[in-house]
């Protein structure tokens, strides 16, 4: 499963994620980094990707719809890349399991 990061998130997440063995992206990758949030679902939805967020309009969008992209909630204080990194990529195999399940939207929250 494809995971498409937003610009709230930093590239170098998508970069950890393929250095684990994940098919991640940045949406800076595809010059989306200033794109409105319909801009970015339907690039999710075109990817069949995961959109990995900060912004909770997303996840509120998607809770109210049927269909579009799983999002994954990305929630908890401000902490420096290498902790956010390392808590997120020994989550993966947790998030996949949500994904799998067909969860609309799955919370990570770090600490």
């Amino acid at each position: 499963m494809p995971y498409l990061i937003v610009a709230q998130l930093p590239p170098a997440l998508a970069e950890a994620m393929r250095r684990a063995g994940y098919d991640a992206a940045h949406v800076a990758e595809f010059g989306l980094a200033n794109a409105t949030d319909g801009t970015i679902w339907n690039e999710a939805v075109s990817r069949s990707a995961v959109l990995v967020t900060k912004d909770r309009d997303f996840s509120l969008l998607r809770a109210a719809k049927k269909q579009g992209p799983v999002v994954l909630w990305v929630r908890g204080g401000n902490i420096d890349n290498r902790a956010l990194f390392r808590q997120f990529l020994s989550a993966m195999p947790q998030i996949g399991e949500a994904v799998e399940r067909g969860e609309a939207v799955t919370e990570f929250v770090g600490s």
